[in-house]
């Protein structure tokens, strides 16, 4: 048996053995640090899933978003329901990014508060205050979905869909995959401007308009001058004006008029450059460049730059709506200017003539596109059964003669002849009731012309030539029955003949004049033709055109656009 002081001698030496063995581990473990507060993914995942589910958030200024619900749900499926803008319990670099573009709308001609432009500061604190609170990260990612959503679809269709204006467009077909658009375009964007601006119409036109409004846009915040003196009549070049000064600085102001002193016209005195920044402002206002000043030249000049602005907002809405597959537009109406372009494949303007459209009121021509096929030389016009109802019985009634003096024709369904000269009681009660019809025989006097161009369409509406030449010089050129006169037809015609060689200018000219009847010559391919309605349009030098709202579009559209958004 060992004895103790023996026991202790030979424990010793083990028990120092051991501990050098174990070093500092030898030493009592330390409580593990406590991990910090985390975000509940869970409760995160429940309030996306309940938000979506509802198409309804409180938070936004215009709440209900069912229109988008589907979307919203699609999105946040794809993610198990995380959070999209958010990382850290921090707005990623591209949410930023995208509320900078919601909060600058306003330059796109959109407005802010459609998108909560007022409410992002206050988001962004909430939630840098409290970044891993569920409610908090949830409402601000729902909210920035919804209100990307709702910017990106009216920056690339318009806030109003055409079909309500009974204009011919189908923006349906232009929609987006949000969800996908969203995930694989915006959320992981490395340049988010970028592909917002990519969003945005591929028109020059479209571009240049955008630009102008942020230049009209400055005017209306900054400029506050009384409006010009009217006048009692309309004053001529050398005429005294007490508002020549003021005219100089309104003049210098929207680029008709070089800044500096004008130095050729005496106080007081409408004269010298002050006369050509008139002729200038006139021409960019759809009047008649001559120098006059009168009652209409100062209505225009007095028209508050609000007024400029609405202009090109609703010039910008009306962009939106064009078919995403015309770039460039081939051929293009501009109703209110009375003007018709032609564009070639670089964008560049190849033609452009003054056009005649239908009258305001009960015969405007309509907004719509579609792809021209064919030209006839030489066309007959067959009579509309409202314009034969309307016109030509009436005139039958007064005039036994007048179909032999027009150059008319009484025929059947089939077009055979019924009568070239007087008409029957019969024949008259016929035409009444469509089962005959009228139409005007080829010539110089055939109210088409000698040529018209068929793009067939539900209006029947078409675009021809004329003998009524002397209306081309009229400012205001609204008297069609709804089709579109041409100024220049036969260089339209060659343009869009030019990969047939046998049809150079002179040909489609002897075509028109002597060449047989009703001739018919289809387009290789065919031509998109676009009839739009725009009151305010920049040049390709950068000027801004400003034109009357002849057929009240304008108003109808800024009348709903003044309700809101159409979010339930």
């Amino acid at each position: 048996m060992i004895s103790v002081r023996r026991r202790a001698a030979f424990c010793l030496p083990i028990l120092l053995l051991f501990s050098i063995a174990l070093g500092c581990h030898s030493q009592i473990a330390p409580t593990p640090a406590q991990a910090g507060p985390t975000l509940n993914a869970e409760a995160v995942a429940g309030q996306l899933r309940s938000i979506a589910a509802a198409g309804t958030l409180a938070d936004l200024t215009f709440p209900n978003f069912p229109d988008y619900s589907q979307e919203v749900q699609a999105l946040y499926q794809s993610v198990n329901y995380a959070p999209v803008w958010i990382r850290d319990g921090q707005a990623i670099p591209q949410a930023l990014a995208v509320i900078t573009a919601l909060q600058s709308s306003r330059q796109r001609g959109l407005n802010p508060e459609d998108y909560d432009a007022s409410r992002w500061p206050q988001r962004l604190a909430a939630l840098k205050n409290s970044p891993l609170e569920a409610n908090t990260v949830a409402r601000f990612d729902a909210a920035l979905t919804v209100s990307t959503m709702r910017y990106i679809s009216d920056l690339h269709m318009g806030r109003v869909n055409p079909k309500q204006f009974k204009v011919g467009f189908d923006v349906e077909q232009k929609k987006y995959d949000l969800p996908q658009f969203l995930a694989q375009k915006i959320i992981v964007a490395s340049n988010v401007p970028q592909v917002l601006n990519g969003v945005e119409p591929p028109y020059y036109g479209y571009q240049r308009t955008e630009l102008a409004l942020q230049t009209y846009l400055s005017l209306a915040d900054k400029d506050h001058s009384p409006p010009l003196p009217e006048v009692q009549k309309t004053l001529a070049p050398g005429d005294a004006y007490p508002g020549a000064e003021a005219l100089a600085q309104r003049l210098q102001l929207v680029g008709d008029l070089p800044q500096g002193p004008v130095t050729d016209a005496k106080p007081g005195i409408y004269e010298g450059a002050l006369v050509d920044g008139v002729k200038h402002y006139q021409a960019r206002h759809g009047l008649g460049a001559d120098g006059k000043l009168g009652k209409d030249t100062l209505v225009q000049l007095n028209t508050p730059f609000s007024v400029r602005v609405q202009q090109l907002d609703d010039a910008l809405e009306r962009w939106r709506w064009l078919p995403a597959d015309f770039s460039p537009l081939p051929v293009a109406v501009n109703i209110p200017e009375f003007v018709l372009r032609v564009f070639s494949p670089d964008h560049r303007i190849a033609m452009r003539m003054n056009v005649v459209v239908g009258k305001a009121v009960r015969n405007e021509t309509p907004v719509f596109a579609q792809d021209m096929k064919y030209i006839i030389f030489r066309p007959y016009w067959n009579v509309p059964l409202s314009i034969t109802r309307a016109e030509i019985i009436p005139s039958l009634q007064k005039d036994s003669g007048y179909l032999a003096k027009k150059g008319f024709e009484v025929t059947d369904q089939s077009g055979n002849i019924v009568t070239s000269g007087t008409v029957s009681v019969d024949e008259l009660a016929q035409l009444r009731s469509g089962k005959l019809l009228v139409r005007q025989r080829p010539g110089p006097s055939n109210s088409l012309g000698l040529i018209k161009f068929i793009f067939p369409n539900e209006h029947n509406v078409y675009l021809h030539s004329t003998p009524a030449q002397s209306l081309f010089s009229q400012s205001r050129r609204d008297f069609s029955h709804g089709c579109i006169r041409l100024e220049q037809p036969a260089d339209l015609a060659a343009w869009l003949l030019r990969d047939q060689p046998k049809w150079t200018l002179d040909a489609v000219k002897a075509a028109m004049q002597s060449g047989p009847d009703n001739q018919q010559v289809n387009l290789t391919q065919p031509v998109p033709v676009v009839i739009i309605y725009l009151t305010a349009l920049v040049e390709e030098n950068g000027e801004v055109y400003f034109f009357n709202d002849i057929y009240g579009h304008d108003q109808r559209l800024n009348a709903v656009l003044a309700k809101g958004p159409p979010y339930p």
